[in-house]
């Protein structure tokens, strides 16, 4: 004789959610960085100090030019959009490391990675969110101080094409890809304070060093830290030759070199990302 079926009932407070359910995927990711990232006040202050340097700076010079009347050759007013990028990209270095690394000091990291277990997603989604944002900020501004810039100094010689592209679009490319560069060192080092002051002396700690090589064998050493400097590298993207000396990047290449490094960076901040705990 064979033993009765048992029949199991359904559970009798089992719920059944009325919201599909579905996996997530890199636009989730990227829509919760973009919250992060606009709802935090060192967003709005840093990209508010860069605003007005690159205000201040690149139509103060602009207007100083224009009222000593001097001839200005074959050189554009463009040019003058250097002494407003130079200090704001201290704003977007400080940006670009607190993206990240100021989660590491808060422990926030612990509840962005358990929502989102994929670590290479999260990075990626803080890359583009990051990129875009500083990249769609510095290349209007830098479109609106251009501008200004050639109205006011009438000294100077009539733009071309690419140097104008250079001034707007390759300005806020260099600065966003910096602010990328910080970004990786921020996940590499994962401390604010000492990913921001190992940033600030990559950009200003060769040309400083530079300036005090007087020994004659340290010449070739000289030549290269003035030529690939940071500070360089940005008057380089506004001329069509190197500033110093007859060899070295100019044009577009200075944006290559930053993309390069920023490419690496990110490489190496992958890898370790992966392999650490938090």
């Amino acid at each position: 004789m064979t033993a009765p079926a048992h029949h199991h009932a359904p559970a009798p407070h089992a719920y059944v959610s009325p919201i599909p359910v579905r996996a997530a995927h890199l636009g989730d990711a990227l829509a919760s960085e973009w919250t992060k990232i606009r709802s935090v006040r060192s967003t709005m202050w840093t990209l508010g100090v860069m605003i007005l340097l690159m205000l201040a700076l690149g139509l103060g010079i602009a207007a100083i030019a224009a009222t000593s009347e001097a001839e200005m050759g074959e050189e554009s007013a463009l040019t003058f959009g250097f002494f407003g990028m130079l200090p704001a990209s201290i704003c977007v270095i400080t940006l670009g490391v607190l993206t990240i690394a100021s989660e590491y000091g808060t422990g926030m990291i612990r509840t962005t990675l358990t929502a989102c277990p994929s670590r290479a997603r999260v990075l990626t989604a803080k890359a583009i969110v990051f990129f875009l944002l500083v990249f769609s900020v510095t290349t209007v501004l830098a479109t609106l101080v251009a501008v200004a810039q050639v109205a006011l100094v009438d000294t100077a010689a009539t733009p071309t094409t690419a140097e104008w592209l250079r001034a707007t679009v390759g300005a806020g490319g260099y600065l966003a890809l910096l602010g990328l560069l910080s970004l990786a060192v921020g996940t590499l080092i994962r401390h604010s304070a000492g990913a921001i002051t190992v940033m600030i002396g990559l950009l200003l700690m060769p040309l400083v060093a530079a300036l005090f090589m007087f020994n004659q064998t340290l010449q070739s050493l000289q030549k290269f830290l003035f030529t690939y400097a940071i500070p360089s590298q940005m008057i380089s993207l506004y001329s069509e030759k190197p500033p110093f000396g007859d060899s070295g990047p100019a044009g577009w290449e200075p944006l290559l070199i930053m993309a390069a490094i920023a490419a690496a960076a990110m490489g190496g901040a992958y890898a370790l990302l992966n392999s650490r705990d938090v």
